[in-house]
């Protein structure tokens, strides 16, 4: 089969399987909206910004933008992207990305909607949004929220991409908990089996996003809710359903990072798809006894039917960045940092700061012994067990 044969056939299937934004469909399971999308006037088109530039971030961006061009009614036309400035051969990155319409550094070969501004400036950034998107690594979350304060009011909504858990000694916090405390907005999240590469080619995926309708919802038309969320995000190649467990999808985005490491170590030592599939399955186990334990009103259906929980976890751990770092380090020996710095091209791949995280929050509340895996990947990750004796460590749970 050709390759625009295949290409056609999966825009045919894409159709068959989106839902009709327009349909009862996705309507009827929405409380807060009218019959169908083509009748909801908003007070005022939707104004969209993302904050991160990254490839992830610069992905996501291309999808909104889209969707803001398919849809000039509800969407204000330009879609702010904040990305953090830096010289590529003399020249800045956001200048080549608004005028080559190229994210030449972290997203290379994909051709950009025009309606998208690259914007150094934070707070210029979301002046004015009625949506804000956080799609940057977790680890700079304080520092933009810091940024943010005060240009910010109550009534925008918020989506948390990040792939990470606000952790300390004390508690773990989600970081849409983090920044609805920080910010004074509503902030769902938004994770699933989504390798940003392959969804900036507009391959098929899916995903997942979690939201709740706010305390103070306004009404179809001039506030945020599932209808809006979906005709924000949803595209034939990009489908997405919406849920209510944000913890849930929060804890999985996090925590397959985790389990991604170890996956990369014992495929780097050559042990085969029966060890890789052994170390997912008590991953997602271990996931799952996380958050009943830190987050006890998360679903159990969300980890084993949503693409934000097995799906994310097994795609993360067959081609993400985190197994390209373990198995790295596994191949040649290098240090958790020096396999990021190698890869990533100034990426980060989060499971090495958020192994670190999860590893001094279950050491502090005496529970490090019931995550054999977490603990083994910590171990492993900053140089104190070998990866030979994986398996060893894992013995209480194999």
């Amino acid at each position: 089969m050709s390759s625009t044969s295949a290409n056609q056939r999966l825009q045919q299937l894409g159709k068959i399987l989106e839902p009709d934004l327009s349909g009862a469909g996705i309507l009827a399971s929405t409380e807060h909206s009218h019959d169908t999308i083509s009748q909801l006037t908003p007070e005022h088109p939707y104004k969209i910004c993302v904050i991160g530039g990254g490839s992830w971030g610069t992905t996501i961006t291309k999808i909104i933008a889209e969707n803001c061009l398919a849809r000039p009614r509800l969407f204000r036309h330009h879609v702010n992207m904040w990305v953090f400035e830096e010289k590529i051969n003399g020249e800045n990155l956001t200048e080549i990305i608004n005028s080559r319409r190229e994210n030449v550094k972290y997203l290379p070969g994909v051709k950009l909607p025009r309606n998208i501004v690259a914007v150094p400036d934070l707070v210029k950034t979301v002046k004015d949004a009625d949506l804000i998107v956080f799609n940057f690594p977790h680890q700079h979350l304080s520092s933009i929220l810091s940024q943010l304060k005060g240009h910010v009011p109550p009534t925008v909504r918020g989506i948390s991409c990040l792939k990470g858990l606000e952790v300390n000694k004390d508690g773990c916090k989600l970081l849409s908990e983090h920044i609805s405390d920080e910010l004074g907005i509503v902030c769902g999240a938004l994770s699933g089996a989504n390798l940003a590469p392959e969804i900036a080619r507009e391959k098929w995926s899916e995903t997942t996003i979690a939201y709740n309708i706010p305390q103070d919802y306004r009404g179809p038309g001039r506030d945020i809710d599932e209808v809006i969320l979906k005709a924000t995000f949803h595209r034939p190649y990009f489908h997405v359903n919406i849920i209510d467990d944000v913890a849930g999808v929060s804890v999985a985005g996090a925590l397959k990072n985790v389990v991604a490491l170890a996956v990369g170590f014992v495929d780097g030592l050559g042990w085969g798809d029966n060890a890789k599939s052994a170390i997912m399955r008590v991953g997602l186990l271990e996931i799952i006894k996380f958050s009943e334990t830190f987050f006890p009103k998360s679903q159990q259906s969300t980890f084993t039917r949503e693409s934000a929980g097995v799906a994310d976890l097994i795609t993360t751990c067959l081609g993400g960045r985190n197994v390209k770092v373990g198995r790295y380090m596994a191949e040649t020996g290098a240090s958790a940092h020096d396999a990021e710095r190698a890869l990533l091209n100034g990426q980060s791949s989060q499971g090495i700061v958020t192994c670190k995280e999860v590893h001094e929050l279950l050491t502090h509340v005496g529970k490090m012994e019931e995550y054999p895996l977490f603990a083994a990947t910590y171990q492993i990750t900053f140089g104190s067990e070998s990866i030979e004796n994986l398996p060893n460590l894992l013995s209480k749970n194999l």
